[in-house]
């Protein structure tokens, strides 16, 4: 399981320490790296890449769905498998870290999200986390009126 919030230095190569909390449940040293649909990049483990590339290409009228283009264009395309190096860094490719704005020598988020990671630069994560705000209490009233209804008071 993949949990956390941790921040690390890009360093002059474009790498970023991948925590070794959570690097021990990554199985392998590689993981898929693409745009997400915020302003951050996702960090998928292969299965988990699968599972969603198989969602956004699967059937032969995938192609004529405007929808699933978009999907395809900004998600699959941009992908690039990178691996973790023998240090527990992973190398983020130029034009994935142009799209988020993650610069050399700078600091950044790496959230854990169970079956995926997700990689900010720190003061857009912090702005976003400002910005849902009330979608984020919203959500949270939600859940509980969930959990009661399943639940039980």
């Amino acid at each position: 399981m993949l949990t956390g919030e941790y921040k690390n230095t890009i360093d002059e190569k474009g790498r970023i320490l991948i925590p070794s909390r959570l690097r021990s449940s990554i199985a392998g040293n590689t993981l898929i790296v693409t745009r997400s649909i915020e302003k951050n990049l996702w960090m998928m483990l292969p299965e988990m890449w699968t599972k969603v590339k198989e969602q956004i290409t699967s059937g032969p009228g995938a192609m004529f769905n405007s929808q699933t283009r978009i999907l395809q264009r900004r998600i699959i395309a941009p992908a690039q498998e990178c691996e973790i190096d023998k240090a527990g860094r992973i190398n983020i490719p130029p034009g994935l870290r142009d799209s988020v704005d993650l610069q050399p020598k700078q600091e950044a988020v790496i959230l854990g999200i169970d079956t995926y990671l997700e990689l900010w630069n720190t003061d857009e994560y912090s702005i976003f986390l400002e910005r849902s705000e009330q979608e984020f209490a919203e959500a949270s009233e939600s859940l509980g009126r969930k959990l009661e209804a399943r639940y039980g008071q």
